[in-house]
């Protein structure tokens, strides 16, 4: 068998190979009310075979979303639409992650179809935004944030708490915190958008101290049975990423010291200038890195799709779980296919039984 349809235990979850599918947003929800549409699309994917399904990034209060139609789970009712979901991706024999967070000053941002940009100041339909510092991101994303305070940032962490709570109730197995892409966490973290000159400014111990308190907190009222990981970007392609990159293993630390059982290893998008290097899986070797010098599990997306390449980041020790997002989006069951290509002996049995019932018994020689 590949390395990739390998079986894979964290915590007390059991995953059915190494194949994940990140969260993807789908910017259709109402209020931060989820749909019939995510209904659809996720038990879709779910029933591909895939091993781990995680719920788009789901906002932790309003001024956390990304745009209007993303979802969140600041309510019960909010997370009580959940539940079905959460329902379907067991039934299809695959483990229901989420993934919670904050978009900071990339908030109240227009749909990407509409034009990925910040919503105007008299559009009623933005709201004002929250970062570290009151920095503009650039770009399209020209709103200047407000500026935190202590005040602020303690109830933000108190809104990662409380959804990580209602994910729980939602049955949720596997909670992922979003740290990374230009959103609060990273905003933290990173020297682009942080320019404070109190606890949680200047040094890597100050910059550190959002994520790690926020990850502290949750993992006080998340189960330690269960997976509490977090996505991250470990390197902004600015110019300075040997420097970033050895702070964010330091980090990586520091997160595993306080309970974090994987980091999904990004990029931190912290700044419109970087010069990132796009190719298929560019990220694997900086996050085998990340695996042996912290010394924690790792997962990672970007350009990871085809089998070969999956297999082998796998199989090479780069990764724990391998990232398949897009390719899934265009071939819900990537997985039956991969295990085809893969040479593995009845590739149908990687779907769920009734699917692979009709693969095997009455397939055509």
């Amino acid at each position: 068998m590949s390395a990739l349809f390998q079986p894979y235990k964290l915590k007390d979850v059991s995953l059915r190979n190494r194949i994940a599918i990140p969260p993807m947003c789908q910017y259709t929800a109402e209020d931060g009310l989820i749909n019939d549409w995510h209904r659809v699309h996720l038990a879709g994917l779910a029933r591909g075979g895939a091993g781990l399904v995680i719920v788009e990034a789901t906002a932790v209060s309003p001024e956390g979303r990304i745009t209007p139609g993303c979802a969140g789970i600041w309510t019960d009712e909010q997370a009580q639409a959940f539940a079905p979901v959460v329902a379907s991706i067991k039934a299809a024999g695959a483990v229901p992650g989420i993934q919670i967070g904050h978009a900071g000053r990339k908030a109240s941002a227009n749909r990407p179809w509409e034009g990925d940009d910040h919503i105007a100041d008299s559009d009623p339909r933005g709201w004002a935004t929250l970062a570290p510092s009151a920095i503009a991101f650039g770009g399209g994303l020209s709103k200047v944030p407000k500026a935190m305070t202590l005040d602020d940032i303690a109830r933000v962490r108190e809104d990662f708490v409380a959804a990580a709570r209602r994910a729980l109730e939602a049955g949720f197995e596997w909670l992922e915190l979003h740290f990374a892409h230009g959103y609060l966490g990273q905003s933290f973290f990173s020297t682009h958008s942080n320019q404070r000159d109190d606890a949680y400014g200047g040094s890597l111990e100050n910059r550190s101290r959002f994520l790690l308190e926020t990850l502290a907190a949750v993992r006080k009222v998340w189960p330690e049975h269960l997976p509490l990981t977090a996505r991250f970007g470990v390197i902004e392609y600015d110019g300075r990423d040997e420097e970033t990159l050895a702070e964010s293993i330091e980090l990586a630390k520091n997160f595993k010291r306080e309970g974090l059982d994987m980091l999904s290893v990004s990029v931190g998008f912290s700044t419109p200038k970087a010069a990132i290097p796009w190719a298929p899986a560019f990220l694997a070797p900086i996050a085998e890195r990340v695996r042996r010098e912290a010394d924690i599990a790792v997962s990672s997306a970007w350009g990871i799709d085809t089998p070969e390449l999956a297999d082998r980041s796998v199989k090479n020790g780069q990764l724990d779980l391998v990232m398949v997002g897009r390719a899934h989006l265009a071939d819900p069951h990537w997985p039956y296919h991969a295990a085809k290509k893969l040479g593995i002996e009845r590739p149908s049995w990687t779907l769920p039984a009734p699917y692979a019932h009709w693969l095997e018994r009455y397939a055509v020689a």
